[in-house]
């Protein structure tokens, strides 16, 4: 009789047994399945793995093409490339959605002949800068006026926003993306400021929604420069500097040492306006990059970080700023740091 119970108990415990170990495998399979939901949440978007750069000079590979071709000439311009309709006119060039070969391409064409000197230079300009850091140069013909390049349907930085907003885009609309988006930015201004030609200013920047123009989105969600028609060099060592144009500038997003200096007494003349440098860039890295991070959850957190940085990013004295590349490396610090944090604090509520 005094066995029985003993026997139940026994019964129980092994009844007991696969419920545990049942219990305990879903478990681990939630812990493995939260693990690669938070690998695909926090590890950067994919990139393209097509480099530009990975084609010799004077050649292009886009979209599925295995190899590298010549940039395309203006028999080929003229016979091979369909125009569509314009998407898009700035002062020096009509941009017009194109197809060749299946592809979408962009075709650009000049607006006016006194604008020529300025598209002849944004043209040499992408024919000497093309890398992943650009946008993609297909062709060109001179004697037409006619630039071919990438096409990017998510168009200018100007549509963030809106793109973003969009449904199918809500996967990436996170700080973390939207952080590498402004590293993508600040990594455009170190390679201009490091370029093949030398240290290159982005003039065409006097107020942020031009600044966003010059700057084109990617499917992958990168950015590329895309008008590079005003890129004047600098030389440091023939104290050789630059002015972003002849007119007078006004308004906080331009460097103090773009303003006028001479006050309200002494009307404005080029001639009498002083020269700078590249750090003009830097200072407008801070509005760039807090457009940028938008404002989503998160975004202010980030900023909080980047405080320091942005702010000697504003200090009055250029030689007091930050180089582009001391502020990629803080970003990197800063989303590393936070990406650690965040992952470190998930295992802990595991």
């Amino acid at each position: 009789m005094e066995r029985r119970p003993q026997e139940s108990r026994k019964g129980l415990t092994h009844r007991a047994v696969p419920r545990v170990a049942g219990l305990l495998l879903a478990m681990a399979l939630m812990n493995v399945l939260l693990y690669l939901c938070l690998d695909r949440f926090f590890i950067s978007p994919r990139r393209s793995t097509e480099d530009p750069g990975l084609c010799p000079y004077g050649y292009f590979r886009m979209g599925h093409m295995k190899n590298c071709s010549p940039w395309l000439s203006c028999k080929e311009l003229r016979t091979e490339v369909r125009q569509l309709k314009c998407v898009g006119e700035g002062a020096v060039k009509r941009v017009f959605l194109s197809e060749w070969k299946e592809n979408k391409v962009a075709l650009l064409r000049l607006t006016s002949p006194e604008m020529k000197d300025d598209f002849l230079h944004g043209l040499q300009m992408l024919k000497s800068l093309q890398s992943k850091h650009v946008v993609m140069l297909l062709g060109y013909c001179e004697d037409d006026n006619t630039i071919l390049t990438e096409y990017h349907p998510l168009g200018s930085l100007s549509n963030l926003e809106e793109t973003l907003n969009l449904l199918k885009y809500q996967n990436v609309n996170t700080w973390q993306h939207r952080l590498q988006l402004a590293m993508g930015y600040v990594g455009i201004i170190n390679y201009l400021h490091h370029s093949p030609l030398g240290t290159l200013v982005m003039c065409d920047s006097n107020d942020l929604p031009k600044t966003l123009s010059q700057y084109l989105l990617t499917s992958n969600f990168s950015i590329v420069a895309n008008d590079l028609d005003a890129l004047p060099l600098v030389n440091h060592r023939s104290r050789t500097f630059v002015k972003c144009g002849h007119r007078e500038l006004h308004g906080d997003f331009v460097a103090p040492e773009q303003l006028w200096p001479y006050g309200e007494a002494i009307p404005f003349h080029d001639d009498l306006m002083p020269s700078y440098d590249e750090k003009v860039d830097i200072w407008k890295i801070p509005d760039v990059s807090s457009f940028l991070l938008g404002h989503i959850e998160g975004s202010d957190m980030v900023r909080f970080h980047l405080f320091d940085i942005h702010k000697a990013c504003k200090s009055h004295t250029p030689a007091e700023r930050p180089t582009a590349q001391d502020i990629l490396d803080t970003y990197k610090k800063v989303l590393n740091s936070l990406r650690d944090t965040m992952m470190s604090q998930t295992r802990e509520m595991l």
